[in-house]
């Protein structure tokens, strides 16, 4: 029953991280749609003219920023674990899912728009920021999809909200693979926004960011994480009631197997 347990946990974690990156493209478009649009703008016409040219860069851009996500996921789980060996086992799960769904609900407050408490985060993250940024700088325009593999790599640590909640999830994940498992999923789960945003222009970045579409995805990861926490919280006896929250929106089919 303990192995079903950390299968279902460990397919929760990667499915909520995968959602958080899909509901909150909508900020991703925010505040990276610019980015998309301008690496785009600044390829030359001959790329820019040829679908299958653009999209080689597209995806070296993507690839490259979700490789930086995976690569910070591994970094947040090794450290995660290192933590909870401080920990009775018998508390890991419920502090485990506690912290992911309270992080769940502030992202998605932050998404709808509805509190603004991340942004303490970026701030911070704004120093090194400052020290990557001119290399960046100096890699724009990519001058082939290998340039466009490292300008995403670099991308992939712009100061964002979104991605210190997702780095959460990972922190709580148990193990490094773990970790890098969920934000590789949350990355995905960002590219097909990121990816439109690239091809299609400012116009569907504006629409992403259209309050009401916002607000829908907010709520969503909203009740999400209010899930989450009231497995973990009411009943903090009970592996499975930490795990009902993440598993009840996110891994119904497995639910049903670990209760057989």
């Amino acid at each position: 029953m303990s192995a079903q347990i950390l299968d279902v946990a460990s397919a929760s974690g990667v499915a909520a991280a995968f959602v958080m990156g899909l509901l909150g493209s909508g900020h991703c478009a925010g505040m990276c749609g610019g980015i998309a649009c301008s690496l785009t703008i600044s390829l030359p016409p001959r790329v820019r003219g040829r679908a299958l040219s653009l999209a080689t860069y597209l995806a070296g851009y993507n690839a490259g920023r979700i490789a930086s996500y995976t690569l910070a996921g591994a970094v947040a789980g090794a450290v995660g674990l290192g933590l909870a060996a401080a920990l009775p086992i018998a508390a890991t799960h419920v502090v485990g899912f506690s912290l992911s769904g309270a992080m769940l609900l502030a992202v998605g407050l932050h998404v709808a728009g509805w509190w603004r408490g991340l942004d303490v985060l970026e701030r911070l993250g704004s120093g090194p920021w400052r020290r990557i940024e001119p290399l960046a700088r100096r890699l724009a325009p990519a001058r082939s999809p290998a340039h466009a593999l490292a300008l995403g790599a670099l991308w992939g640590w712009l100061p964002c909200g979104l991605v210190y909640g997702a780095l959460t999830l990972a922190l709580t994940s148990g193990s490094a693979l773990e970790g890098a498992l969920r934000m590789l999923a949350f990355g995905l789960g960002t590219a097909p926004m990121l990816l439109a945003v690239g091809t299609a222009g400012g116009w569907l970045g504006a629409l992403a960011r259209d309050p009401a579409l916002r607000r829908w995805a907010g709520a969503s990861l909203v009740g999400l994480g209010l899930m989450t926490v009231a497995g973990a919280v009411l009943m903090p006896g009970s592996h499975d009631a930490a795990l009902a929250g993440l598993e009840g929106l996110c891994t119904a089919d497995a639910v049903g197997a670990s209760l057989d």
